[in-house]
């Protein structure tokens, strides 16, 4: 199983720690927000751990950025995980949604076989939701997103999937890609001897050279898309009283300026 985890600026900090560079259209984070690991990332992890209980097998955790904390992602080994390989350079930082996923498909067809690939259904700081499909498009496998559960058995795996009133149960015989949402349950906490276990363990790291990527083709250089735009929305409240002599004639008065402004 390979489960990508993406590290992130806390998602839990005070907003007034995050800034626009409106020039550069990047967001620039306050010393005082720390890293995590994205948090439905977490949880697709969380996903990949149960199942290595209950049916044995080997846990591979494929991150990619520059700078990566390693105390941070290192987490991932601390609660279970076998392996961790990092994509790590300078030329993977500004990529979009394609450059990313292009670069970790890339990375997971390096490593060769598997069965299940997870990921989060997004990450906590774009919120796109396109990485996990645009790795199962580009190594072209089944996808299946929105995932609150997973078994797996007799060689296929038996997959809920949230729908807007409800959820589908699927089932797909592996290798495929699943993105996983909340409704699977936080991340398990790290036991001291696994925290030991992972300060011993070293991630492998590789450069885009390593996985036959040009430079062109990856981060800032190979993004398909273009910020026009990066700002934060100024945010304006207005209150107004509706009066009236009894509790009757303010209700109709409310209705009326309700209907005004076209509410009603």
């Amino acid at each position: 199983m390979i489960v990508c985890c993406k590290q992130v600026p806390d998602p839990e900090a005070p907003p007034s720690l995050f800034k626009v560079d409106t020039a550069s259209n990047k967001m620039v984070t306050a010393p005082d927000v720390k890293p995590v690991i994205s948090q439905y990332d977490e949880f697709a992890l969380e996903v990949a751990l149960r199942i290595k209980e209950k049916k044995g097998g080997k846990i591979m955790v494929l991150s990619l950025g520059n700078k990566i904390v390693r105390d941070v992602i290192k987490m991932s080994l601390a609660v279970g995980a076998d392996e961790l390989i990092l994509l790590e350079d300078e030329a993977f930082e500004g990529g979009d949604s394609w450059s990313t996923a292009y670069a970790l498909a890339t990375a997971i067809k390096k490593v060769g076989e598997y069965d299940l690939i997870f990921c989060g259904r997004q990450s906590s700081d774009w919120d796109a939701g396109q990485v996990g499909i645009g790795i199962a498009e580009i190594l072209g496998i089944p996808a299946v997103t929105l995932v609150r559960k997973v078994e797996f058995a007799d060689g296929i795996a038996k997959i809920e999937r949230v729908i807007p009133d409800g959820y589908q149960t699927i089932e797909v015989v592996p290798p495929l890609l699943i993105t996983v949402t909340s409704e699977l349950g936080a991340l398990r906490l790290p036991v001291l001897k696994g925290i030991m276990a992972a300060g011993k363990k070293q991630p492998m790291v590789y450069k885009p050279a390593d996985i036959g990527l040009e430079l062109n083709q990856v981060g800032a250089a190979g993004r398909h898309i273009k910020i026009i735009k990066l700002f934060q929305p100024a945010k304006e409240a207005k209150c107004e009283i509706i009066e009236g002599e009894t509790g009757e004639e303010a209700g109709v008065n409310l209705a009326i300026r309700l209907r005004e402004a076209k509410l009603l």
